[in-house]
């Protein structure tokens, strides 16, 4: 880690940029390249040529300097990083970030990059607690940005509490993590499912269920922040396609299998197969061309089984990932559930959880999983569903890495 490696470093308008000067040339000595990005306000504590004598590198501030833009640009500026950051991260420009405000050439190189992003907030006590930045800051962190700190102390206006910028040793020490975390799963292939399917009765009328695909996303995109070569097969779902994962869509199980056999038959056998997907059990098993009309009585709907996705990984033979990963969304009789459906579906594990009206599972930010494998049961506390799918992504790496 460390050679090859680059960092784009926004310092913007707080007290503690100052750290950045210490952050840097730690940096250096690691051999990463670092490129500034100097906010007007961030020039109000450290100036450019400090940067650029530490950084070794031309410091960037001006979103409309005609030669920045045209030897640079804000858009390779963004792109030719490996990893950005944020330090410090003010309550202002965490809530430009959120909002999608490009005023300025960080903000605007913030909006643009398609690299991922790391923030050490920076603040007031009572700004960092406020609900504006809280909500702010649980956005950017929904959409995959990673987070150091604060930390609690004494801050500059005198006040104490939770708001400090991560000392620098706590910054290197995360970037050197993403780094060795950005790689663990270089050169694996991994598929994941998510989503609900619609089996159409009409033409405007389908058969669906509740799930938000929200855990089934995070899970690519957890896989994909580890280095893996990502495919996410998905049914209609509100959710944005997760940055660095090839994205199949797809409306009915059968279209989903279609793709999954696809991707299993690809490039390269895969190594992990995560089936997060709520697909529907049934189908009509006739679609009518036209809509049905009322007539006063309710019509016969014979429904016929879908194809079982799960249990055709499972028994792939050949083409069989590595890992195959199932997801078991029960009402009662969660775990005993589970351990018979890893069984008759022949996957690896399956991540069983609680889908009750009242847990809020379905279409919820949380979940509490547990996890049913041969060697046991593992009730994992409860965590956002992007929480759970950085977990789950660990557990994959650390499985395929002790495989023989």
């Amino acid at each position: 880690m460390g050679e090859g490696n680059r960092i784009l470093l926004i310092v913007s308008g707080g007290i503690a940029a100052y750290k950045c000067l210490e952050v840097i040339r730690r940096l250096r000595e690691r051999d990463i390249a670092v490129r500034c990005i100097l906010t007007r306000a961030g020039a109000d504590f450290v100036t450019p040529l400090s940067l650029a004598a530490l950084s070794e590198d031309k410091v960037y501030d001006d979103l409309f300097s005609l030669t920045d833009e045209n030897e640079m640009g804000h858009i390779r500026l963004s792109r030719e990083a490996d990893l950005v950051v944020v330090a410090p991260a003010t309550a202002n420009i965490l809530a430009k970030m959120a909002t999608g405000i490009a005023d300025d050439l960080a903000t605007t190189a913030l909006l643009a990059t398609d690299k991922p992003v790391m923030v050490a907030p920076a603040m007031n006590v009572r700004m960092w607690e406020h609900p504006a930045t809280q909500t702010n800051m649980e956005t950017l962190e929904g959409r995959g940005v990673l987070r150091v700190g604060p930390g609690e102390g004494a801050m500059a206006c005198n006040e104490w509490g939770m708001g400090r910028m991560a000392e620098p040793e706590e910054i290197i020490a995360a970037v050197e993590k993403f780094f060795r975390d950005a790689s663990r799963l270089s050169g694996r292939r991994a598929l994941v499912t998510s989503g609900p399917t619609h089996e159409a009765i009409d033409p405007v009328r389908y058969i669906a269920n509740q799930s938000s695909g929200k855990q089934g996303h995070a899970i690519a995109a957890a896989l994909a922040r580890l280095g893996a070569r990502a495919t996410l097969v998905t049914g209609p779902t509100h959710e944005p396609d997760p940055a660095g994962v090839e994205v199949v869509h797809v409306v009915s199980a059968r279209d989903m299998l279609a793709a999954c056999e696809t991707a299993a038959g690809g490039d390269g056998p895969l190594d992990v197969a995560v089936c997060a997907a709520a697909v529907s059990d049934w189908r009509a098993a006739e679609t009518v061309t036209d809509k049905i009309k009322k007539d006063g009585s309710a019509p016969a709907l014979a429904l016929v089984e879908n194809p079982d996705i799960l249990a055709t990984l499972g028994n792939g033979g050949a083409q069989r990932p590595r890992l195959v990963i199932g997801f078991a969304a029960e009402t009662s009789s969660v775990v005993e559930n589970a351990r018979t459906k890893r069984t008759a579906k022949n996957c690896d594990w399956i991540v069983a959880n609680d889908v009750s009206p009242e847990t809020g599972t379905f279409g919820g930010d949380a979940n509490t999983v547990h996890l049913v494998s041969a060697d046991g049961v593992e009730d994992w506390p409860t965590l956002s569903k992007r929480a759970v799918a950085d977990r789950l992504a660990g557990r994959i790496a650390e499985a395929l890495e002790a495989a023989p």
